[in-house]
């Protein structure tokens, strides 16, 4: 009698899509290994959102209950003008587009831990690594981590993020694929002396958008600048001092309570500085290895989708490798039944996904104008880009 051994997969990445795919891998027979650069999982997190589809994919997985109870129940999203003045205050899944009673909104670091604990005991983990080269054969991949250690590997998978070392060494520089979207975002949390419970609290004024964000009763805000630039600013990209003037100097002279937030954006150990932007390349693999979530296709945080793609990209892809032998054929299937819903979903900007952030009076105005008649309109409908993917039964090859 004999047995066939079982496919070695290399994940690199442990936040959303590599611990997710991860989980249909093992299911399926593959012996997966996921290799992650921090020390141990990153806890906390801004708010992100499941919807549509990707509801469907954590049913699955049987962690939809961890999450409702995980879920963020905002009740409340006011609008203020550049005084401080309310301009509009309505739910918040009547700005997001999202359903009220099914689409979830998560802490990052909440939704990263269901799924580590979902494959903590099965799947081997290696925090405190990284990848340092990749060396392809027609038969495997051999691959050198940065502390030294040294294995062989059947297939690798880029999960590592929107600024993917695992596609840089394959593909070339990032800035190849990456669309730069006009915004630059400063996130940070800062202490909640507002009184602030279960809302959000935005400032606009044209090019400028500040938020609060109090995800609960804590003594915590999420807070978030947000402002129209309409040249990359490459300089601040990996410079944190830099980041830091270029938002205070944006920000000089506003109202309401933005020269607070700046402040404590000085003083925040957490600042996560970025632009919006999306990865749009014209291939997702090379060889025997293949990327996945924002490595591959990030939407960008004004679709308010990279979690939800990332999670329907995981089982899509986990469903093409288990249903070929051939990688070659799976990465294939894989881009082939998943780019569409990819592209519907960051196209969702094209289509008026940046309108929450007006670079203009006229527009602002107009956003406003929206505002108010959400707050008598009913509840909204499954947005297509959402629920377009039809997902297959993963059946493991024999």
């Amino acid at each position: 009698m004999t047995t066939t051994a079982k496919r070695r997969v290399l994940i690199s990445g442990a936040s959303i899509s590599g611990p997710a795919l991860a989980y249909w891998l093992h299911r399926s027979g593959f012996a997966v290994t996921v290799v992650e650069k921090a020390g141990a999982l990153r806890d906390g997190g801004y708010p992100i959102d499941i919807r549509g589809t990707a509801i469907e994919v954590v049913r699955r997985m049987g962690i939809l209950p961890r999450l409702r109870d995980a879920h963020i129940d905002s009740r409340r999203a006011t609008f203020l003008d550049a005084d401080g003045g309310e301009v509009a205050s309505l739910t918040p899944s009547a700005v997001a587009g999202s359903v009220e009673g099914q689409d979830l909104e998560v802490r990052r670091g909440d939704l990263a831990a269901v799924l580590y604990a979902l494959v903590r005991d099965d799947v081997e983990f290696l925090f405190n690594d990284s990848i340092d080269t990749l060396d392809q054969s027609e038969e495997a991949v051999d691959v050198t981590f940065h502390s030294g250690r040294r294995r062989t590997f059947d297939l690798v998978v880029g999960a590592d993020g929107m600024h993917s070392q695992t596609r840089e060494s394959l593909f070339g520089p990032e800035e190849q694929f990456h669309r730069y979207l006009g915004y630059c975002f400063a996130i940070f949390t800062m202490p909640n002396t507002f009184g602030l419970s279960h809302e959000l609290m935005v400032w606009n004024t044209p090019g400028k958008a500040a938020a609060l964000y109090a995800v609960g009763d804590d003594d915590e805000l999420h807070a978030f600048l947000n402002f129209y630039r309409p040249d990359l600013p490459s300089d601040a990209l990996r410079d944190p001092d830099a980041q830091r003037d270029l938002v205070a100097t944006t920000f000089a002279g506003a109202g309401w309570e933005v020269p607070g937030m700046v402040s404590a954006m000085r003083d925040a150990d957490d600042l996560f500085f970025d632009t919006a932007g999306q990865i749009r390349m014209p291939q997702w693999s090379k060889g025997r290895v293949a990327l996945i979530g924002d490595a591959a296709y990030a939407p960008s945080f004004l679709t308010g989708q990279g979690s939800s793609l990332a999670l329907a990209g995981a089982y899509m892809l986990a469903n093409a490798l288990a249903a070929n032998q051939d990688h070659a054929a799976a990465f294939a299937a894989y881009e082939r039944d998943l780019r569409e819903f990819v592209a519907m979903n960051q196209a969702l900007v094209d289509k008026g996904g940046a309108t929450l952030f007006p670079t203009t009076a006229q527009a602002l105005e107009q956003r406003n104008t929206r505002l108010r008649s959400l707050v008598t309109m009913p509840a909204a409908a499954a947005r297509p880009a959402h629920s377009a993917l039809t997902l297959p039964t993963i059946v493991p090859m024999p």
